[in-house]
């Protein structure tokens, strides 16, 4: 296997690690005190691509509990759905250009290979 599909081939896997933990924050966006998670793409040895997964420390709203007749807060979740659509579309798009790539690279070397044969 050509050393850039293999680097085509990690960046599929690191988009779709960030797909899901964008996924994971969206669906626990409406839990209490829940901290979303951050992927990050990163380049690693030969032009590999890994995901890094950090979870964010930005505070979130505090709203009385309506379960507690005392006044007391509770704190809500730290998710930015807005922010969490933009992180899928980047990741979408990364995902399908080196699926393109790879496509492109496999119909290549097929007219190749009929051309010689």
């Amino acid at each position: 296997m050509n050393m850039t599909v293999q680097n085509n081939a990690s960046a599929l896997k690191a988009f779709s690690n960030q797909m899901q933990v964008s996924s994971n924050n969206v669906a626990n966006s409406l839990s209490d005190a829940f901290k979303a998670d951050r992927a990050y793409n990163v380049e690693a040895e030969n032009g590999q691509v890994q995901t890094s997964i950090s979870e964010t420390q930005a505070s979130a709203p505090m709203v009385e509990d309506p379960l507690k007749k005392d006044g007391s807060l509770k704190e809500l979740s730290n998710t930015n759905i807005a922010e969490e659509m933009i992180v899928q579309i980047q990741a979408q798009n990364g995902f399908e250009a080196n699926a393109k790539m790879i496509q492109t690279y496999d119909e290549t070397t097929g007219t190749l290979l009929d051309t010689i044969g």
